[in-house]
């Protein structure tokens, strides 16, 4: 029988080493450590941000090695959240490591550190779990050893949550595999009841936690739900504790702690305006005057890019950070925000989950995320250890576009998900690049669709590639279409943020249905103190010189796809038929020329001559391009969706830069329809396409269409130019989607 207060006693003192000597345990932290230490349970903490969650798990893994267990394993979403969580451990005298793709070749050393019994704490990314080496060699050890086992951010394991993973679905192996008596904690501060529900079901110990995800939530133990009545918003390295909860605990089942989600140092606003020059001046003018240091939330890579660059302009140090951002440029660009080096970091959501500073002054948003729960968890970087920080949404038109565009990601329809089963069963294993030759999918979504259905036990990731299990798996259509009218209703919640006149905390707090809210009296709508909307002229007129800045460079593709030696294409592209670098007017995913091109380019729009303020952009980006050698001529593709936006831009070009026009490319059997990934481009357009009959021999050759996505019809176009005598050629497109 262990003794509680000795126990708590001891609790506190690791608490005391990890956030200093005033820190004392909330009643809920002491809670989930007894659950975990004392009795061996299951438990779901949802919490908000701040709260203590990974004091919670580094305290519980301190008293339980201390008392002969195994390390922790701790399954970690993010390498930034990683990282803060390695400093963390090390400051409660917990010896913690890693393994992730960003450290490879430590793996060898970190695996004989854990046999040897030197590492408490081991923090996996779920990607990990079905690596084939990991899954078979690894993980049965780390689950047949275990003091502890940890998810993190568990609201990635619910595809109702905000921030779905598959690989986290596989997290239901582990856990059933785990000896009896090994304790299990999930952590969250982004979960409203439905994904409370489905997460605590599925940390139950019932027989269903190998059910596929298709079936619906798993049926696992009874959950009770402890809720905490705190509302102080104090961070992991803060003191203070909670009334105690009721309790009403039934032993094997999941304990739920879910406490009051409101942050008093919070103080939110959204600054509605008309177009992006004009929320960038005043991003740009408002950021000289907030407190600190913070983080610059976009929607997508190129907006990070764009904004980044115009506030460096305006003398501000930032600096962009997404997930294509280089590993050490990211850990670079995180330590200088930790050390206030940078005004801001430019983030995409990549920067988000886990990542601890807790001065942090001001979280803007530039775009608004898809949902109420997701802004919430963003946010809720902010004021975690300082009394006052600003929270400021600047929304735009385009957000829905790219919401639509994430939207069209989802899980593909089910013929497809059947040919890529049948073409595994015919095929035996098959590495992704050679499925792609077969699947008419983009290597991103092909990727999560395989990870699903490994999830459900239709494939099984095996070195090399996959192959099919046999196993009967159903397409649970009901489902996913529940699923993306989830996803819809919350992003008209998400507008309804926007534009309401109620408490703004309150409103996002009704949709992680913490039942404690209630108006905040700091946000805009409850203080009447609306920031202003005005912005000096000349402010707007260098935005929108910066955003309206015309060209983008497009890199020619270099090497063919896998998978198609049998059309003779394997390896380097050879530079006597390869496209020289080219241009675009710019990316569809822009704030500046994005919106024009998105409304010109969009699925339905009519098709027409080239606007003029299109054209004279295209001459500047001719203007400023330096070419080896002039181009002499001007060919054009054939479009079977816009072929007087294509002709008449290559006849204008010509004209007005006094090039010989050449006519366009021609399908011999007519346009091949879209494709999704490269191989299946490739396929497609061989053999399909024919160059002009023209002299293409005088001089270089400028190519043009409205768009680039693959890059393999300007590939495939420029290599049967450069055959039929070009001696060079430049892409010119008006879009690019990279």
């Amino acid at each position: 029988m262990v003794d509680d207060s000795g126990l708590r006693a001891e609790a506190e003192l690791k608490l005391r080493e990890l956030a200093g000597d005033h820190a004392a345990l909330r009643d809920d932290q002491w809670s989930a450590i007894r659950a975990l230490v004392v009795d061996r349970r299951r438990a779901l903490v949802v919490q908000r941000t701040g709260w203590g969650k990974s004091a919670v798990y580094f305290i519980a893994t301190a008293l339980l090695r201390a008392r002969g267990a195994g390390p922790t394993v701790i399954v970690s979403p993010l390498l930034a959240l990683m990282r803060n969580q390695i400093a963390a451990a090390e400051r409660a005298g917990v010896h913690a490591a890693t393994i992730n793709s960003a450290n490879i070749d430590e793996w060898d050393t970190v695996h004989a550190e854990v046999e040897a019994g030197e590492v408490d704490v081991l923090l996996v990314s779920p990607e990990r779990l079905n690596n084939p080496d990991f899954r078979d060699f690894i993980l049965p050890k780390l689950a047949a050893g275990a003091g502890l086992v940890v998810v993190d951010e568990a609201h990635c394991i619910s595809d109702w949550g905000h921030d779905f993973r598959p690989d986290y679905r596989r997290l239901r192996t582990l856990l059933a595999d785990l000896p009896p008596g090994v304790p299990v904690l999930a952590t969250t501060a982004t979960a409203n009841a439905r994904v409370t529900r489905d997460v605590a079901e599925q940390l139950g110990t019932g027989s269903s936690a190998g059910a596929p995800s298709g079936s619906g939530a798993l049926s696992g133990a009874p959950s009770d739900v402890m809720s905490g009545a705190s509302s102080d918003a104090l961070s992991d390295a803060s003191s203070g504790s909670s009334p105690q909860a009721p309790s009403g605990a039934s032993d094997g089942g999941t304990l739920v702690l879910r406490g009051p989600l409101e942050r008093d140092s919070l103080h939110l606003g959204v600054v509605r305006l008309g177009t992006a020059e004009q929320r960038l001046a005043w991003l740009a003018e408002t950021l000289r005057d907030l407190p600190g240091s913070g983080i610059i939330y976009t929607l997508t890579v190129a907006a990070t890019q764009e904004i980044a660059a115009y506030l460096r302009d305006q003398g501000h140090e930032v600096a962009a950070y997404s997930g294509q951002t280089d590993p050490a440029e990211r850990l670079a660009a995180e330590q200088a925000l930790l050390g206030n080096r940078l005004k801001a970091l430019v983030a995409t959501s990549a920067l988000g989950m886990g990542f601890d500073k807790p001065d942090l002054g001001f979280v803007i948003h530039v775009g608004a995320p898809a949902s109420p729960v997701a802004y919430y968890q963003q946010v809720g970087r902010a004021g975690r250890g300082v009394e006052r920080a600003e929270v400021i949404l600047l929304p735009g038109p385009e957000d829905r576009d790219i919401w639509a565009y994430f939207a069209s990601l989802a899980f593909p329809p089910e013929p497809v998900v059947r040919a890529t089963l049948d073409t595994l069963a015919a095929g035996g294993m098959m590495s992704t690049a050679a499925l792609e030759t077969r699947v008419d999918l983009s290597r991103n979504r092909l990727e999560m669709m395989l990870k699903v259905l490994d999830v459900d036990g239709a494939v099984k990731r095996v070195k090399g590639g996959w192959q099919a299990t046999g196993r009967p798996w159903a397409y649970d259509a009901d489902r996913y279409a529940r699923v993306a009218a989830e996803r819809a209703a919350e992003q008209r919640a998400m507008l309804g943020y926007i534009s309401t006149t109620e408490c703004r905390e309150e409103y996002l707090r009704r949709h992680l249905d913490d039942a404690t809210a209630k108006p905040c009296g700091r946000c805009d709508n409850c203080t009447g103190a609306h920031r202003p909307v005005e912005i000096a002229s000349a402010a707007v007129h260098r935005a929108r010189e910066r955003l309206h800045r015309p060209g983008v460079e497009v890199e020619p593709r270099r090497q063919w796809p896998t998978g198609l030696k049998e059309l003779g294409l394997s390896g380097r592209i050879r530079p006597e038929i390869a496209a020289e670098p080219g241009r675009a007017l710019g990316r569809l995913t822009d704030i500046g020329w994005g919106n024009v091109l998105r409304r010109l380019l969009a699925e339905g729009a009519p098709d027409g001559p080239v606007p003029d303020e299109v054209f004279d952009a295209v001459v500047a980006v001719l203007s400023a391009w330096r070419w080896a050698e002039r181009p002499v001529a001007v060919v054009t593709m054939p479009s079977a969706t816009r072929p007087l936006l294509v002709s008449t831009l290559g006849e204008r070009l010509a004209t007005i830069g006094r090039l010989r026009h050449l006519g366009s490319l021609t399908y011999r059997q007519g346009p091949p329809g879209r494709q999704h990934n490269s191989a299946q481009r490739v396929r497609a357009l061989r053999g399909t396409l024919a160059p002009p009959e023209a002299d293409l021999t005088g001089g270089p050759v400028l190519l043009v269409d409205d768009r680039v996505d693959t890059g393999w019809t300007m590939t495939i176009a420029a290599a049967l130019l450069r055959q039929s005598g070009a001696p060079a050629v430049l892409p010119l497109a008006l879009a690019t989607t990279n």
